[in-house]
């Protein structure tokens, strides 16, 4: 299986957590059960890209994306994982990327463009994999800054033939933030004609409204954290998802065969 792994934790880059672990471990062991893997990252500026031995993909940059109406350049860089064969590829972008922080300042301030961060990323990924000619039969996203994935591959790339058939997976971690993204954020998601129903949720876009678009749009839920809110088990089940409840990565392995033969996962 052609496997494309998405988020925006993962050790040795990011600290170590349950997402960035699982981001690591999960395609680390698919990698080494014979599937071919990718991994996408967005190039914060807290990751050492000397220490890490980044450089630059030459051939797979010179591609702009346009969110909310403003031309933003893609750069793409790649390092392999240590003592691994499995490469990482980032997505870089000086506007959105640069800065000294993941999700908010150094002070604590939640940023408030990670809306346009979370749309890049996502645009930029899936542009990537079809520069690469590289179709991955799955895509599966870990985290909340993820939940743009699911929405664009069904609605802002649905009729693109290069990603027919493509299974969504999405794992829901407990890894929430406060307040709330752009108010102007619908507006955003307008301008790449994702409007209506589509984005009923995010007329509030709070860390649990993201998390339901993200499930609504996906084919399989897996529970991240050993305890997550109940509220989006619920909702994951009241959209009919197949949902798997949490899982050691031996045991989500297992069960990969399954969910992506179509024969849904015991509830």
């Amino acid at each position: 299986m052609r496997i494309l792994y998405v988020s925006t934790e993962l050790v040795p880059y990011t600290p170590e957590n349950t997402l960035s672990n699982t981001a690591l471990e999960l395609p680390k062991t698919m990698y080494g059960k014979g599937n071919d893997v990718r991994i996408f990252l967005p190039r914060f500026g807290t990751i050492n890209e000397r220490r890490h031995q980044l450089h630059e993909v030459k051939r797979l940059c010179g591609i702009n994306l346009i969110v909310n109406d403003m031309d933003q350049p893609l750069i793409i860089k790649v390092a392999s994982l240590p003592n691994d064969r499995l490469q990482v590829y980032f997505i870089d972008n000086e506007e959105y990327f640069k800065r000294k922080g993941i999700y908010e300042s150094k002070d604590g301030d939640f940023f408030d463009d990670n809306d346009e961060r979370a749309i890049f990323y996502t645009k930029g990924i899936l542009e990537t994999v079809k520069k690469l000619n590289w179709k991955p039969d799955v895509i599966h996203a870990q985290g909340w800054m993820t939940a743009f994935m699911p929405l664009y591959l069904r609605k802002y790339y649905a009729e693109d033939a290069f990603f027919k058939d493509v299974k969504m997976v999405y794992s829901v971690f407990d890894h929430s933030f406060d307040g709330e993204l752009s108010e102007n954020l619908l507006s955003k998601l307008a301008f790449d004609g994702i409007e209506g129903e589509d984005v009923e949720h995010l007329k509030k876009p709070n860390f649990s409204n993201l998390v339901k678009v993200g499930i609504e749009n996906s084919d399989i839920i897996v529970q991240g954290d050993e305890v997550i809110p109940k509220e989006f088990i619920d909702h994951a089940l009241d959209n009919k998802k197949e949902f798997t409840g949490y899982q050691t990565i031996d045991n989500l392995c297992e069960i990969y065969p399954t969910i992506f033969n179509g024969n849904g996962v015991e509830k």
